[in-house]
């Protein structure tokens, strides 16, 4: 018997225009860091003291903040969680987050409250990211930005993604699901962004 099926195909935006150099066998990362079910291409990860790997975690600001707030207006996607340090730079202050509420006034925006200001103004398109450590000083990544995933993966809970993650790379930085930085990009030294 013939079959005609309708089906319809969305166009995949790739993140990457050319992929040089990966981690040889790829990396696990760690899936009990992550709040979203999908891990996308071109997030940038880096590595435990015991060789996993994790998500650098990072929110998209969608609102300007003064130098005394405690409430930061993000776009949803990002993987943050209560208790999760963050940081506006860094080498400054950061502290855990104490809620993460949807915006009253758009529901596609999340506001993370912390206990004490992040002590810098920020406008929006700037980035949050995770910090090691809570403190008035001296902030730092938790994971230091090191590769970039090199596909999406569908998130899973039973057990760590295994992904491959490229060192050397060029990369479409506005197809990117996940907002960076020059401090990210920085820090990723082998991707050239376009």
């Amino acid at each position: 018997m013939f079959v005609i099926r309708k089906k319809t195909d969305n166009r995949v935006m790739r993140v990457f225009t050319h992929k040089i150099a990966d981690i040889a066998g790829g990396v696990n990362v760690a899936t009990a860091d992550l709040t979203q079910p999908v891990l996308h291409e071109g997030t940038p990860i880096g590595k435990d003291s015991n060789g996993l790997y994790h998500v650098v975690k990072t929110a998209l600001l969608k609102a300007n903040a003064a130098n005394d707030a405690t409430t930061y207006t993000v776009a949803k996607g990002h993987n943050f969680k209560v208790g999760d340090i963050i940081m506006a730079k860094t080498a400054g202050k950061a502290y855990a987050i104490t809620t993460i509420a949807t915006n009253s006034g758009n529901n596609a925006y999340d506001d993370i409250t912390v206990g004490t200001t992040l002590g810098v103004a920020v406008s929006a398109g700037d980035v949050l990211m995770q910090a090691a450590s809570a403190g008035a000083s001296g902030s730092a990544f938790k994971y230091a930005p090191m590769a970039l995933v090199g596909e999406s993966y569908d998130v899973h809970s039973d057990g760590n993604l295994f992904v491959n993650a490229w060192l050397i790379a060029v990369a479409k930085e506005a197809n990117m699901e996940a907002p960076i930085n020059d401090t990210i990009k920085n820090a990723v030294k082998g991707v050239v962004f376009i």
